[in-house]
């Protein structure tokens, strides 16, 4: 089975790191490929991605030529006064009227819920970075392979404070209650980082550590030797675009 996946880039990694651990699209290719490599050889896909900047106003001439979308995190609120912000807004409210498959990370899992009947913002509690626990809802839980909780990397201040009208709240963090959403049978959304290394998320914290409360960047450097499930996160992420 093939699977056409657009990824809608809406932040560049900055130059100093990208050098080293590529582009936010570069880092979801590995993602995907690591995760559909490691399922059984029947559920394995044909897996085409290809990168748009849509911070640049960059899109596909044909949503239909894909089969999936992923809006990848940002630096920038979904709140901000941008062009591309709202251009990127629009087309997600396209492609939940057509019923495409989409998949929001950090900032694409907050921009959907703004667009879409929710509300999104700066948190009061400040900067969450690290290896997090988010614990599934129970009655999601056989979906995804039966979990209970499951480990990402984080990196936000923002966050979604109303999920999407008729969005279902999915998982949950001590300091993100709302973590993880889905709505109907085709978005998915989550507030953590399956696309990012440990070194990655080190060198990140490392260059704004400036922007951090002291006692929240020793934590977050400290919690970067735990393993995460990152992989059985894209695992899902496939599953949900092949479904």
């Amino acid at each position: 089975m093939e699977l056409r996946v657009a990824i809608l880039r809406a932040d560049d990694v900055r130059p100093e790191l990208a050098g080293t651990f590529g582009e936010y699209p570069d880092m979801f290719e590995v993602l995907l490929s690591d995760a559909n490599i490691g399922r059984a050889l029947t559920d394995q896909v044909l897996l085409r991605t290809e990168a748009f900047r849509a911070n640049q106003g960059v899109y596909p001439a044909n949503i239909d030529d894909y089969d999936a979308f992923i809006i990848t995190g940002s630096k920038s609120g979904v709140y901000e006064d941008l062009p591309w912000i709202t251009v990127l807004g629009e087309f997600v409210k396209l492609l939940h009227q057509r019923k495409k498959k989409l998949i929001g990370i950090c900032f694409g899992h907050q921009l959907i819920a703004s667009v879409l009947g929710g509300e999104a913002g700066k948190a009061s509690t400040g900067w969450k970075i690290g290896v997090k626990v988010a614990s599934l809802n129970g009655d999601f839980v056989n979906k995804f392979s039966g979990t209970e909780r499951f480990k990402l990397l984080y990196s936000h201040q923002d966050q979604v404070f109303k999920a999407a009208t008729g969005a279902r709240i999915l998982a949950s963090t001590p300091g993100c209650p709302i973590a993880m959403t889905s709505l109907d049978e085709h978005v998915l959304t989550l507030q953590g980082h399956p696309e990012f290394s440990s070194a990655y998320a080190g060198a990140l914290y490392k260059l704004r550590k400036d922007a951090y409360p002291q006692d929240c960047f020793k934590e977050a450097v400290e919690s970067l030797g735990e393993d995460t499930d990152h992989l059985a996160v894209a695992r899902w992420m496939i599953d949900f675009m092949v479904s």
